[in-house]
């Protein structure tokens, strides 16, 4: 069974911003474009049966679409850099959107995912690079930013462990709701009070 994890797609246009920071630094293995992506929630190697489950619920999920921008770059493993990421704007329905799959997995007997949700986009993997080599390379990209994107869906999807970084397989789609399309339409008619009702 292929390792199943939820995230939030990265469109075209901001994918093309991240490529141009790809480069610069000796002994990094740059992500593909077509890989990026944000992890909400990793999931791991579940049987067939908790799959269908878990797609179930995803698929109850009634939410807006929200706006992100990807901002700023850094780095994880402070003294020994390990990875190189972008990172991404605070977004309280991201968050939300996040927490709720969250308890679904728990609901279904997943375990608590122990690392706090940090949302990023891992642009390359790093193996024996040097410190001062990785300070340099962020130093000059500090200012990172995209334009912002609207976040109309989040997907399913699967990764196979021998491979760090990709291929990643979109096994499930859920979309998000128009924010304005679902929100109650009140008429002038409906505020008054109805008298003849009392």
């Amino acid at each position: 069974m292929p390792r199943l994890f939820t995230a939030l797609e990265i469109p075209r246009n901001a994918a093309l911003s991240l490529s141009l920071l790809r480069g610069g630094l000796p002994g990094a293995r740059w992500i593909d474009v077509e890989n990026y992506h944000i992890t909400l929630r990793f999931i791991g190697d579940i049987d067939g049966r908790t799959a269908d489950e878990v797609v179930d619920r995803l698929d109850r999920i009634n939410r807006p679409e929200f706006q992100l921008n990807l901002t700023g770059i850094g780095s994880f493993g402070s003294k020994k850099p390990h990875s190189i990421w972008a990172g991404v704007s605070p977004s309280p329905e991201m968050n939300a959107l996040q927490a709720e799959i969250e308890r679904i997995c728990q609901r279904i007997g997943l375990p608590p995912d122990p690392r706090k949700f940090m949302p990023h986009v891992t642009l390359a993997r790093l193996r024996n690079c040097r410190l001062d080599d990785v300070v340099q390379y962020l130093s000059g990209r500090g200012d990172f930013r995209t334009s912002a994107f609207t976040v109309g869906r989040f997907v399913l999807m699967s990764s196979k462990e021998s491979v760090g970084g990709g291929p990643y397989i979109a096994e499930e789609t859920f979309p998000l709701y128009e924010a304005t399309s679902s929100a109650p339409i009140f008429s002038s008619m409906d505020l008054q009070p109805v008298k003849s009702m009392l």
